[in-house]
């Protein structure tokens, strides 16, 4: 399996060399060749098989340099039960015709885990196999959960280091605490004044600076991205949804071959994509459901086939969606342009200078075989959390929230009952001010992010994750702020 960017610049290159570098040397992002497939026998016997197996399945397809001893390795460091429990990606029943994939059980109680545990054991192999000598230094703009998923896998990891920027007034209380008082002797952090499109913007401005890369690559040092720009960061995700297929089979909500939609909040597009992946390799799936906030502009592109980023920006109670220039939509544009790079490469510069692109009818009518875009604002998002928990007991975050409530509004618009998933992106307790909130109008959240935990604790007799409450007491480590025009000045200084 070899790997293409989506701007056709490059030449074809591994798996190995596609995550040691992140992003290809053109601006694209590395794609596979080829998509591979898999039959329904494949599919039905993951049901008989752990998370960790189900993924090796998977993985095998796309990294064809790795041996299965390899990433058997990977996976079972990456997803052991100290990390994630027994069970790493549990299928909750809500109703008849809805489960919830909850995917935050990891150590930072957010879906980033799944792959971002995995992701330092496939670049450090990587690295080992493309012969890389240099200091990988790993950049990361977050809006939220990336980051500290980020630098939990990568503290200490040697062979790299990992700089992380997240927007400073953009980020929940606990996503800021769980990200400035990180340890570890190869991380630093930095809040940025800006939001996050400002901090991805920056971040592949300097991957783009190539008389920079230059330059640190003579003194020992080479880029890649943890972000989902980064194909070992995407490739993992794909894995939970042929998971969450086989343990609906299990449950006896579907029969094998049957169809079934997801829901996903979607901010920079990657998680939706693995989908779309999965649905390409043979996974039944009808409908690809993306649900966004406030900053609604993918729910407007799939509806209209414009992409215009030139709107307001809003801070919303789901900062991990308050995103206005979505990366990974690329990749899907690369596919439903028959791997046009020449016309994506086109649409990502009118986007960079003019701040919007067109797709002609027939690509906008192929995205909309298979996504439905909608978008739910913060009253109804806050209104589904109450209200989910009144009359199911089952406690969700706002990013969940919002996916709950677009899957509502596409069932009416639709009348379709398909048995549908719905990704649980983050724990409650992430967002515990806004949670406790929803469940109760008159309640007096603190500003003490920790007393809410407790009070949500309470209220709902959930269990708060352990790391988080530990979060209290360990100390502050990174507390600089800097313009986000002062990035890569940044980079250069924690480097050199």
């Amino acid at each position: 399996m070899l790997y293409v960017s989506t701007r056709g610049k490059t030449d074809l290159v591994s798996a190995a060399h596609a995550i040691t570098r992140g992003l290809a040397n053109d601006g694209g992002l590395f794609v596979p060749q080829n998509i591979p497939q898999l039959r329904m026998a494949d599919i039905k016997a993951m049901g008989n098989k752990p998370y960790t197996e189900r993924a090796i399945d998977v993985l095998l397809q796309f990294l064809t340099d790795f041996s299965e001893d390899e990433l058997r390795e990977c996976v079972t460091a990456a997803y052991s039960a100290d990390k994630f429990g027994e069970n790493p990606v549990p299928l909750v029943q809500v109703n008849d015709n809805t489960g919830v994939l909850e995917l935050w059980h990891g150590p930072t109680s957010a879906f980033k885990d799944m792959a971002l545990q995995l992701l330092p054991h496939l670049l450090t192999r990587s690295m080992k196999k493309t012969g890389e000598v240099n200091k990988v230094v790993i950049l990361v703009a977050t809006s939220g959960d990336t980051g500290k998923a980020a630098l939990e896998g990568f503290a200490d990891v040697e062979g790299t280091q990992i700089i992380v920027f997240y927007p400073c007034e953009g980020v929940s209380d606990i996503q800021k605490r769980q990200m400035i008082t990180q340890q570890g002797k190869n991380v630093k952090v930095f809040g940025i004044e800006g939001n996050f499109d400002d901090a991805q913007r920056g971040v592949k401005e300097i991957f783009g600076n190539t008389d920079l890369s230059s330059e640190l690559c003579k003194k020992g040092f080479s880029f890649s991205s943890a972000n989902s720009i980064n194909w070992g960061r995407l490739v993992p995700q794909i894995v939970y949804y042929f998971s969450a297929y086989v343990d609906a089979v299990k449950a006896g909500k579907i029969q094998a071959g049957d169809s079934i939609n997801f829901v996903v909040p979607t901010g920079n597009f990657g998680d939706i994509l693995a989908g779309y992946y999965a649905k390409l390799m043979g996974l039944p799936v009808e409908r690809l459901l993306c649900a966004s906030n406030s900053n609604n502009v993918l729910t407007d592109f799939i509806n209209t086939g414009t992409y215009d980023k030139r709107r307001e920006f809003f801070k919303t109670i789901s900062p991990s969606m308050d995103i206005l220039v979505s990366s990974n939509l690329e990749r899907l544009l690369y596919n439903v342009t028959d791997c046009d790079a020449v016309e994506v490469a086109d649409y990502m510069k009118r986007l960079n200078t003019e701040g919007f692109y067109q797709v002609d009818s027939d690509v906008l009518k192929r995205i909309q075989r298979e996504f439905f875009g909608a978008w739910v604002d913060e009253l109804e998002t806050k209104e589904a959390i109450g209200r989910i928990y009144s009359d199911y007991k089952y406690l969700m975050d706002t990013h969940t929230a919002v996916a709950w409530r677009a899957l509502e509004k596409y069932r009416f618009l639709t009348s379709d009952d398909t048995y549908t998933v719905v990704l649980s992106t983050a724990s409650p307790y992430k967002f515990s001010d806004s949670v406790l909130e929803a469940l109760d109008d008159s309640q007096n959240v603190s500003k003490d992010p920790f007393a809410n935990l407790q009070e949500l604790n309470a209220k709902t007799g959930v269990e708060i994750p352990p790391r988080m409450l530990a979060l209290e007491d360990l100390p502050v480590l990174h507390e600089e702020i800097i313009p986000a025009n002062e990035m890569e000045l940044a980079v250069v200084k924690n480097l050199l």
